[in-house]
């Protein structure tokens, strides 16, 4: 993908004096008093600014924050905490501005926050005189969050229109060449793990995914409804049968491309859904009709290991089982493993994924995780992100 990127601005010297708008992603979780719980998307976004304020950039940083009303700041709709939080990441004090859609004072060296973007009118509808106005404010404006590039929205995608010149941050320059890398040009064989309780979720992911992958390990909901799909009886499991054609036109085409989607042949039932439940491993012939399944067993997950351990490249989104109640959660430590032990390129995104990698301690054997949940998924399903799709249009040929 051709894109400017912030780093090539700063080594060609075209940030010294300029005034820089970051679109950042610091949409942080708060407790009922407004203190941060998490900061990893504020940390994130630290280097982008690092670079332009050495750069000698006036630098001007904006984000959502929950889900204001537009036009209607309320108190719990601000920054505040977020500049605070910031100025002890970047040893800086970073002011707080409002009411800045009609102007900014900064000066070269120094960083503001502006308030809340999604409290401006106009913002989520990408309103074009909105964005104009952002546009004049800069001289160089920076997309660094992609967990936002699936929205066209007034900082997202409107303001890179009109900017004089328009980059990707190292944070999302990072996200790009790695789904590049993953999908684009991938190194054989290419293996995806797509796994969760719907098939309608993410059926546009599994028909985009089925046209590229050589194997497609589907898990948790989704296996079921592939299992059902395959003549297997699930008991009381969670699948979708009305998606059970849908399923059979994703094996017969994998197949026709002479890849596969590997079906479990052993799988972890219990009775009922609970923390305590008793986990009791059967062949899949041998599933009741009051069983849930909520893994897969151990030979289907050392089969899949192997695939996993031999894959060039590995595509990973969604735990394969119940995982958060240990024993429903071999399958996907399995895996997991297997991955942090392949050779291959990996990358993995969306929450659950997130929370299985925490857990099984993983995080620095993935090749790329993914900050972008709702982005990513839409990245998969082989949809054009509009934040990134004006990047492309407005790189310097």
């Amino acid at each position: 993908m051709q894109f400017n990127r912030l780093s090539d601005l700063i080594a060609a010297n075209q940030l010294q004096g300029k005034r820089v708008f970051i679109r950042a992603d610091l949409n942080v979780p708060q407790d009922d008093n407004g203190n941060i719980t998490e900061d990893t998307r504020i940390r994130a976004s630290v280097p982008a600014i690092q670079q332009a304020l050495q750069a000698g950039a006036a630098v001007m940083v904006t984000s959502h924050l929950g889900r204001p009303t537009e036009g209607e700041f309320k108190a719990e709709d601000t920054l505040a905490p977020v500049a605070k939080r910031l100025s002890e990441l970047l040893g800086v004090t970073v002011e707080l501005k409002q009411n800045w859609v009609d102007g900014v004072d900064v000066a070269p060296g120094q960083v503001v926050l502006l308030e809340n973007c999604r409290v401006n009118k106009g913002e989520k509808k990408n309103d074009d005189a909105l964005a104009q106005k952002m546009a004049a404010l800069c001289d160089v404006y920076v997309n660094d969050a992609f967990g936002t590039a699936h929205r066209a929205e007034a900082t997202t995608h409107g303001i890179a229109k009109f900017a004089a010149l328009a980059c990707a941050g190292p944070l999302l320059s990072a996200e790009l060449d790695a789904l590049g890398k993953a999908l684009g040009h991938p190194a054989r064989p290419l293996v995806a793990i797509v796994a969760g309780s719907k098939v309608s979720s993410k059926l546009t992911i599994l028909k985009s995914l089925a046209d590229k992958v050589d194997n497609l390990i589907v898990g948790g909901g989704i296996a079921n409804t592939f299992m059902l799909a395959s003549g297997l009886k699930i008991g009381k499991s969670l699948a979708e049968a009305d998606l059970v054609e849908e399923a059979k036109a994703i094996i017969a085409m994998m197949a026709q491309r002479g890849a596969s989607v590997p079906i479990p042949t052993d799988v972890v039932c219990a009775k009922e859904f609970s923390p305590t439940a008793v986990a009791t491993v059967k062949a899949v012939a041998d599933v009741q009709d009051d069983d849930m399944i909520l893994d897969i067993g151990p030979t289907t997950a050392a089969l899949l290991a192997e695939q996993i351990k031999k894959a060039g490249t590995i595509v990973w989104n969604g735990p394969v089982g119940v995982f958060e109640f240990d024993q429903f959660g071999n399958g996907t430590k399995v895996l997991a493993q297997a991955i942090a032990d392949s050779a291959g390129f990996s990358i993995a995104g969306g929450g659950d994924t997130l929370a299985a990698i925490a857990k099984y301690n993983i995080a620095d054997k993935v090749g790329y995780i993914s900050t972008g949940g709702g982005a990513f998924l839409e990245f998969l399903e082989g949809k054009t992100l509009p934040a990134v799709e004006i990047l492309l249009q407005r790189a310097v040929k």
